[in-house]
């Protein structure tokens, strides 16, 4: 643990490196309000920590190790990020529609609506079926503790580093966006966010799939 300050760096700069977490984060807050980013968060940390015990337990470096287990996380990741990326610029349109032919004090009544499980789902299979992580705690996690019983304790410690960096940084991102769409009132900026943040979801998911396993 004498590196405990090093791993800190390496996960933040993990974390501040764009990705789909952020795009998701931006998605939400302008589709719908600052409670279900911050639900999306809580969904991100706590599948940090699925990957975590993962990495600890040995089965990361088995999956990342089996071409065809690696492949079809890629391939299930991918699908999820394309899914919520269309499914995004689809109703950025639907809401388009919807704002151009009533009065536009109730904009996101309809999303509004979404259940505490949706969002926290969305936060929780991005994060999950993300390879990277995964290869992350491949390579950087082992560097910096032992894996037998006595260290099981360090190594959890490790991961709750990751996850509150994950969850403060993102709660900072939250906060912002959701202050930029208080100041502005015109629809059409959370409309093209929506499409711009659902673009981006899509255009990670190709980036997932062309990503290679580590030898």
């Amino acid at each position: 643990m004498n590196d405990i300050y090093t791993f800190t760096l390496i996960a933040l700069l993990l974390v501040l490196s764009p990705g789909p977490n952020g795009v998701l984060i931006l998605k939400t807050v302008s589709a719908h309000d600052k409670t279900s980013g911050v639900i999306n968060i809580i969904g991100l940390t706590s599948a940090t920590f699925i990957h975590g015990a993962l990495s600890i337990f040995g089965l990361s470096t088995l999956i990342l190790h089996s071409a065809e287990l690696f492949m079809l996380v890629k391939i299930v990741g991918a699908s999820y990020l394309f899914y919520i990326g269309a499914k995004t610029i689809i109703n950025s349109y639907k809401k388009h529609q919807n704002t151009s032919s009533i009065n536009n004090d109730i904009p996101n009544k309809k999303g509004t609506k979404r259940s505490i499980f949706y969002f926290y789902s969305e936060g929780f299979l991005t994060q999950l079926l993300n390879p990277k992580v995964s290869m992350f705690y491949l390579a950087a996690f082992p560097q910096f503790v032992s894996f037998d019983n006595s260290h099981y304790l360090d190594a959890f410690l490790l991961v709750a580093i990751h996850a509150s960096i994950i969850f403060f940084w993102f709660l900072g991102i939250t906060q912002v966006v959701n202050s930029i769409k208080n100041i502005s009132s015109e629809s059409r900026v959370s409309v093209w966010t929506q499409r711009i943040s659902g673009s981006l979801l899509v255009y990670f998911g190709g980036l997932l799939l062309s990503q290679q396993a580590s030898k």
